[in-house]
């Protein structure tokens, strides 16, 4: 008995684009982190990167459920002491949207040196236009 291990052949990258106009948040990073594991392929494996790329535009427009833009924080802190900086997802939303979404996918994926190759696969924009229009990216349903 053979183990199948996947080729550079066996790759086919696609691009898919993702309209994120009133979609959870969660929800819409938990389909985009799959897309971009490879994890909806028949040859996944979880040591290789299969998976393909994906654009999401209108970024400034997804939703929280309940009370979330108040209540859910991010924090950021540099390596000095007291540096720790607290921001509501309101205050995210209005200073960078395309955070909200890179925050969270990148949650979703692996903690190791793979994961730092796969979310360079996600592209993430604020408004309805973006410079992938030659690479035909397919539209994914949702």
């Amino acid at each position: 008995m053979k183990t199948w291990v996947p080729k550079q052949a066996d790759m086919n990258e696609k691009w898919w684009i993702i309209d994120a106009t009133d979609q959870t948040v969660g929800r819409l990073s938990t389909k985009i982190a799959n897309k971009l594991r490879g994890k909806d392929k028949p040859q996944f494996t979880p040591h290789a990167d299969m998976g393909d790329h994906v654009v999401v535009i209108n970024s400034d427009k997804v939703k929280f459920t309940g009370n979330k833009w108040l209540q859910k924080k991010y924090y950021t802190r540099s390596r000095f002491f007291g540096s720790l900086r607290e921001m509501t997802a309101k205050e995210l939303l209005e200073k960078d949207s395309t955070q909200i979404i890179y925050k969270s996918v990148t949650g979703m994926l692996p903690k190791n040196k793979l994961a730092n190759k796969i979310i360079k696969k996600l592209k993430v924009y604020p408004g309805s236009e973006h410079p992938h229009a030659t690479q035909k990216p397919e539209a994914l349903n949702s």
